[in-house]
């Protein structure tokens, strides 16, 4: 009795001790990610915050403009690139290490139309066959997908004829959205964007992997990241088996991760 009387003092004065204490607070992650994936990253971005309790804040832009934002300064921690080039310079200009560098997705792009009728005999015989419809890309300057567009066009025979009627976002969702909205007819967008419930209801064709550069898309843990541990505990789960589940199962491979 005299020993539980003792034990019921010392916890009397824990809890006395601890109640001015603030509540441990869960971590925050910020993370820039390109156009291209900002949709697979929403649903793993759930995921981990639901697992981890960490919060992501998530920012989406085109490859090129994300880089230029981190060499100024912008507050990310994790940079999600469509390609290989932009994380190759970050690299170089001493914001990351290539020991801080991965593979977390191999992109397709796919020619895309909101009319679920248009593309139904493939994108090339459309693309070859005089329509006049406008066809949006995402800037080759800043966006990868927008590259691998005129790479694709230009293995086809196409890019003078096609010159006159191409529309550029500075982003491939925005080239996805000028098709959706009938500003253009069709689009060159990642292949994700047309297994998407949105892409569902239109026509799609999947661009053959040999008429542009593979779109290998490395991420980077930045150096401001470096000693946040919700940081290092969100690549991880990018890279765990759960996450490249999601990123197979969205149009892209996991075979990098």
């Amino acid at each position: 009795m005299a020993l539980f009387r003792k034990l019921s003092r010392v916890c009397v004065l824990l809890l006395t001790l601890t109640a001015g204490l603030p509540a441990a607070r869960a971590g925050e992650v910020t993370v820039a990610v390109a156009a291209s994936f900002a949709g697979v990253l929403a649903e793993l971005s759930a995921r981990f915050e639901a697992a981890e309790g960490h919060h992501v804040v998530v920012v989406v832009g085109s490859s090129g403009k994300l880089a230029s934002q981190i060499l100024n300064g912008a507050p990310f921690d994790i940079f999600l690139s469509a390609d290989v080039a932009r994380p190759d310079a970050l690299i170089e200009r001493g914001v990351a290490t290539a020991n801080d560098r991965f593979t977390y997705a191999i992109g397709r792009l796919a020619l895309w139309s909101a009319d679920p009728t248009r593309l139904a005999g493939g994108g090339e015989a459309y693309l070859k066959g005089g329509d006049d419809g406008r066809v949006a890309i995402a800037n080759p300057k800043l966006a990868p997908y927008g590259t691998a567009a005129m790479q694709t066009l230009k293995g086809l025979g196409l890019d003078q004829a096609m010159a006159p009627r191409l529309v550029y976002g500075e982003n491939v969702g925005q080239a996805f959205a000028l098709a959706r909205s009938g500003a253009a007819a069709v689009a060159f967008v990642a292949w994700s964007e047309a297994l998407s419930p949105e892409g569902a209801k239109g026509s799609w064709w999947l661009v053959p992997k040999d008429l542009h550069q593979p779109l290998r898309q490395d991420g980077l843990l930045l150096a401001r990241g470096k000693d946040n541990a919700a940081a290092t505990a969100f690549i991880a789960f990018v890279r765990s088996k759960e996450a490249r589940s999601i990123i197979d199962k969205a149009g892209f491979s996991s075979e990098g991760g």
